[in-house]
């Protein structure tokens, strides 16, 4: 307990010269027709969430690959957060850490090698997805925490129990300073990528060793409204490099004017739920496709119900040019 406790104060005295660094050096995010913020604000503060992971493999609780993967998505995610990059340079960054990750999966589940291709397709996408979705106060801390906390409870991830621990205290360092109605520090790309790319190793790690891929409704809050959101794009011939607002949440914080603390609990709390239901209700022990056909059908329909309630009458391509 000691331990955690003193990696605790660290993490939040690096945060605390994160920020002192960053309003120094101008590291910030500045509001735009897209943004759900409105002022000037410290961007890049998830970088503790990078420091609470190399912590846990200088304490032995983290293996080399894949605190290295971690720390090299943090670097270019932290540069380009700084001066911005090239998407070619984030997206090799993407493919290096997940090549690391599959060396450690191999080492710990036996799989064919022809699963490789899928597995980095989706591990590439997730991180993107997760990124997509870092877009209100708090939304990011408050989902990572109830899956951080999911994946605590699990017995087949007992032996990751303590660097968890340790990467979820960092979360609950970020919170001082971002779930807040308005935010002092945003964890920027360095924050949600390196995240997204924790909670992809452990979701990988729990599919391999049980054979059930219905862990992945662990996600299926931000899974359902990523996609559907996408979807929903192509079929309006977007384009889908542009940056844009249009996501449930994003529905929900800006043009329904909820708070967006009670629309980032809401899906952190929705989700805590429906991890529960699967854990303690329909059961994960074995795999079956008819409870979660079932699910995936129920959860897409009260989605866009919430979403035909919450979309704006208006086109936002013509609201945001006014």
């Amino acid at each position: 307990m000691l331990t955690f406790l003193i990696f605790f104060l660290l993490l939040f005295a690096a945060q605390l010269a994160y920020l002192q660094l960053a309003r120094r050096y101008g590291i910030v995010d500045n509001p735009n027709a897209r943004s759900s913020h409105s002022q000037q604000t410290i961007r890049g503060g998830g970088l503790v969430f990078v420091l609470a992971v190399i912590l846990s493999w200088i304490a032995g609780y983290l293996s080399m690959w894949v605190s290295l993967a971690v720390v090299l998505v943090g670097a270019v995610s932290l540069a380009d957060d700084m001066r911005g990059l090239p998407q070619w340079p984030r997206l090799a960054a993407h493919l290096i850490a997940s090549l690391a990750l599959v060396l450690e999966w191999q080492q710990q589940a036996s799989f064919s090698l022809g699963w490789i291709p899928l597995i980095l397709f989706l591990v590439i996408g997730w991180i993107n997805l997760f990124n997509f979705m870092d877009g209100i106060n708090g939304i990011t801390v408050a989902y990572a925490l109830v899956a951080l906390g999911t994946f605590y409870w699990v017995p087949e991830l007992q032996d990751d129990r303590d660097w968890i621990l340790l990467v979820g205290l960092s979360c609950l360092v970020f919170a001082w300073f971002n779930f807040r109605k308005k935010a002092r520090v945003f964890a920027g790309d360095v924050g949600s990528v390196s995240m997204a790319l924790i909670l992809g190793y452990l979701m990988v790690k729990i599919i391999l060793l049980t054979g059930n891929p219905w862990y992945l409704f662990f996600f299926s809050l931000y899974g359902v409204d990523a996609v559907l959101t996408l979807l929903i794009r192509l079929r309006r011939k977007e384009n889908l490099f542009q940056p844009h607002r249009s996501h449930l949440y994003q529905f929900l914080a800006n043009e329904k004017k909820l708070p967006h603390r009670l629309v980032s609990l809401s899906y952190a709390g929705l989700q805590l739920g429906i991890n529960w239901l699967w854990l303690e209700g329909i059961g994960l022990d074995t795999f079956s496709w008819l409870p979660g056909l079932v699910f995936t059908a129920g959860l897409v329909g009260v989605y866009l119900l919430v979403r035909f309630w919450a979309t704006p009458t208006e086109p936002l391509q013509q609201a945001s040019k006014r």
